[in-house]
């Protein structure tokens, strides 16, 4: 960083993913053991940009990336996750300043994303078929981050 670049922007989001068997009972935890039907991921969209993406958000004070992951996305979507596996980062510019969001694979311990109420910074969290996922989201980045955390998992 220059001397006149203002500090980076740090970040933490979770590519939150649950197992949904075909009498559509949900499962915490997803494996690479296929023993369910389909895999869900939660997705928000976001009315300010009009963008689909994946729940993430700054840290706090204090606060280490995968806290922050676990706050944000009960903060955007009303569902509870566990971090995992920590994913790639991704850096970019936001509002003119570097940021960096830390990625993490979380696993759906519960919660429901329809009983979260609208708001100004995220008005729809859905659970979504992975292929319904890959054309959803807005970024080629987040469509690569869900890749990367269905890794070693049967889909």
């Amino acid at each position: 960083m220059s001397e006149h670049e203002a500090p980076r922007i740090e970040a933490a989001g979770g590519v939150v993913l649950r197992a949904v068997s075909s009498d559509g009972a949900q499962r915490s935890g997803v494996d690479a053991s296929g023993d369910h039907d389909r895999i869900e991921v939660l997705v928000v969209h976001r009315p300010a940009y009009d963008d689909w993406s994946l729940p993430k958000g700054k840290l706090d004070p204090g606060e280490d990336a995968a806290e922050a992951a676990a706050r944000e996305v009960a903060e955007e979507t009303g569902v509870t996750a566990r971090p995992g596996r920590e994913l790639a980062p991704l850096f970019y510019r936001s509002k003119g300043r570097p940021k960096r969001v830390r990625w993490f694979r979380m696993e759906y311990l519960e919660g429901d994303p329809a009983a979260r109420p609208p708001d100004r910074e995220i008005d729809i969290a859905r659970w979504v078929s992975v292929a319904d996922a890959q054309t959803l989201l807005t970024y080629g980045p987040d469509r690569q981050l869900l890749s990367d955390a269905l890794e070693g998992i049967s889909t």
